[in-house]
């Protein structure tokens, strides 16, 4: 699988390939399932939100692992409809996963 990691949850999917920057970066994507350009952005910024603190803090999984990965999260719909706390919860277990995969 050449170190590629995947997590699919109710909210989001999230890949991730080690990079070859020094800093592990995260791009966040949504799909035109969700219709309204409002709602694809304020699902866009509640990713990148979850993401800052989970997938890109000194503290994360994916961090102590050692190796720098290129995060891409995909929205699901679901997104707009669950708590923050609740994609808070899954954006902590989609790094717990990609972290342990493949070591």
């Amino acid at each position: 699988m050449n170190g590629k990691r995947f997590f699919s949850g109710r909210a989001l999917v999230a890949f991730a390939v080690p990079g070859e920057s020094q800093t592990g970066r995260v791009g966040v994507t949504v799909s035109r399932a969700i219709r309204s350009s409002v709602d694809r952005n304020r699902a866009r910024r509640r990713l990148r939100e979850v993401s800052r603190g989970y997938l890109l803090g000194a503290d994360s999984p994916l961090h102590v692992v050692g190796i720098r990965y290129d995060v891409v999260l995909v929205a699901r719909p679901a997104a707009l409809k669950v708590s923050f706390a609740e994609l808070k919860a899954e954006a902590s277990q989609a790094a717990l996963k990609l972290a342990a995969l493949n070591r």
